[in-house]
């Protein structure tokens, strides 16, 4: 125990210390070759003059952080090479490299594509690039534009056809109407299903005239709705990969001076890194903070901390719809900037936290009914929760999905004793058809998948032991008299972590063991050889709370891995935390 309660004073120092001058904690996302790949190309197609010192920054960077393989994975810590970031970074490369400064590694990532893919013509890499993301078009268009306006395909006559039409046009139709007419692309996707519809319909306009001319006609129109869309920094979801997929497409077509171009392009030039890099997404600053804030709780908050933790997440809550995704006030998004979008995931981590923080003022109790409305208004027919918007369609990430109902699960029970009847009665259903969904969702093997984070080293890329503990954690916490289905999922899923456990002690990484010893100490598997197994395993992997090196589990928009660094400490401390929390209780 004695190394347990070094690990945690270590880690709590750790986390403590990576808090922001504002009481947040930012975090640091990994910068990604992906995100530094689009930026580059955007930059370049753009005005390559005037953005050559961030150009020649960023080419370094991505040539620096080349896999020995030859091709590129998605974070700087060289995780596997992939399809997608090494066919953006082998086009950066091309489109930027015009002295053969990158010959050798512009070799070696065409060997990776063909020692991968087996390909003898560019159709061969369209074709892959179409079967990673099957029906969803949402990344797997950009890409192909991406490479066809850096001059991938230069040698292949009319490239274009490898691109597939995107209809902006329906842009242009309520949003009520987006899943009748059944969109290629997510929920989050609309900046891009404008800017790179338009350019595949700039350089290869259909040759039915009558579509012709819609397209035509929406040109204009969809232009004004994309500058509507657009945050004020610039940045789309504050993502520099989206940023720039946009930006792109329209430097392309002769409109680098329209002003959602020039605001993109400033917003690339703010975040990039001082070392030339770019990341996915600037920060997840409130998802970090909501997380902090449940695992220090009142023994490691001054009253002046929770008082001004409570000020801020009240204030980040959303008080007008949308412009974004049309959703209604009361959520919050991942982090403070203008460029996030309310969630499902991080409405009910500010939920959960604002409990810890303050659950009597006036205030919290009507940001509390405003943040559990918005969650209730989002819950899909079949009783699960998904991201953004309610039943908008098929695709993968506008799905239900358990991780994200079993927080939203968590919410409910805390805050519905505190809220006025009329949304108990509410609060009652969705509890009822969020246990429904989640059973119905439970593998055989008794585990859960999440939809956010996954695991690039499993062959099916899934991360069920993440899944599995979130959703187990919450399930521990509820009244299993009150509700008796729990008697049928917990004991699967106790199992699952249990038969998943390695035989060194651990579950792979960091976080991964962190999350299963937090989740079988909630389930009262207080005896169990498999917790202090993996307690010896966390203690020695990080060398007591000195070493939380971050492994790339989080999965952002259309699979693209990231670690974060505070991820290993907040989970790491979650799990001593328990520990501790269960030894005083003995």
């Amino acid at each position: 125990m004695n190394d347990c309660r070094t690990t945690f004073d270590n880690t709590l120092g750790r986390l403590l210390d990576a808090r922001g001058a504002d009481g947040l904690w930012p975090g640091r996302l990994s910068s990604s070759p992906l995100a530094t790949a689009v930026s580059i190309t955007a930059l370049h197609i753009a005005d390559p003059p005037r953005y050559a010192r961030s150009i020649q920054n960023g080419i370094n960077w991505l040539a620096d952080h080349q896999n020995p393989d030859g091709g590129w994975g998605d974070t700087e810590n060289r995780d596997p090479s992939n399809l997608s970031t090494t066919l953006l970074s082998l086009a950066a490369l091309c489109a930027v490299d015009k002295t053969g400064q990158f010959s050798t590694q512009v070799q070696n990532a065409r060997t990776w594509l063909k020692r991968e893919l087996h390909y003898t013509h560019e159709a061969d890499l369209a074709e892959a690039v179409y079967a990673a993301y099957g029906d969803d078009r949402t990344f797997a268009v950009p890409i192909l534009t991406h490479c066809v306006l850096a001059g991938l395909f230069q040698d292949t006559p009319h490239p274009w056809r490898f691109v597939k039409p995107l209809p902006f046009e329906l842009a242009r139709l309520p949003r009520a109407l987006y899943r009748a007419v059944n969109l290629t692309v997510v929920s989050y996707a609309l900046p891009a299903l404008i800017a790179v519809g338009q350019a595949r319909f700039h350089f290869d306009p259909p040759k039915n005239a009558f579509l012709r001319a819609i397209r035509r006609a929406a040109c204009g129109p969809t232009l004004e709705l994309l500058k509507s869309l657009q945050p004020t920094n610039g940045g789309f979801l504050e993502a520099p990969p989206l940023t720039a997929f946009v930006a792109m497409s329209l430097a392309s077509i002769g409109q680098v001076q329209h002003p959602v171009a020039q605001k993109a392009l400033a917003f690339l030039i703010a975040v990039q890194r001082s070392d030339g890099s770019w990341p996915i997404d600037t920060t997840l600053s409130t998802w970090l903070t909501t997380h902090a804030v449940k695992i220090l709780g009142k023994e490691h908050l001054t009253e002046s901390d929770r008082r001004n933790l409570a000020d801020a997440l009240v204030q980040q809550q959303y008080q007008n719809v949308h412009p974004f995704t049309g959703a209604a006030p009361g959520g919050w998004g991942w982090s403070h900037l203008p460029g996030a979008v309310p969630d499902a995931d991080d409405t009910a981590g500010a939920l959960v936290a604002l409990y810890q923080l303050d659950n009597q003022s006036n205030a919290a109790r009507q940001a509390a009914a405003a943040g559990v409305t918005w969650l209730l208004n989002l819950q899909n027919s079949d009783g699960g929760v998904p991201t953004f918007c309610r039943g908008w369609g098929k695709l993968e990430f506008d799905r239900s999905c358990a991780d994200l109902t079993a927080h939203a699960l968590d919410a409910f029970r805390l805050w519905r004793d505190r809220l006025p009847p009329a949304l108990q009665s509410r609060i009652d259903l969705a509890i009822a058809g969020a246990l429904r969904f989640l059973y119905a969702h439970q593998r055989q093997d008794g585990a859960w998948l999440p939809l956010w984070f996954g695991n690039p080293y499993a062959e099916d890329k899934t991360n069920p032991v993440y899944g599995t503990a979130r959703v187990l954690t919450v399930l521990s916490k509820m009244n299993r008299c009150a509700y008796p289905i729990l008697d049928a999922m917990i004991p699967p899923a106790v199992d699952y972590l249990s038969r998943s456990q390695q035989p060194d002690g651990g579950w792979e990484s960091i976080e991964q063991t962190a999350l299963a010893i937090t989740a079988l100490i909630s389930a009262k598997q207080t005896q169990s050889d498999a917790i202090d197994a993996g307690l010896k395993w966390l203690t020695e992997h990080t060398d007591q709370g000195k070493a939380l090196t971050p492994a790339p589990i989080g999965l952002y928009f259309a699979k693209l891995w990231y670690t974060e660094d505070l991820y290993p400490v907040l989970f790491t401390l979650e799990a001593l935390h328990a520990v501790h929390r269960l030894s005083h209780t003995h």
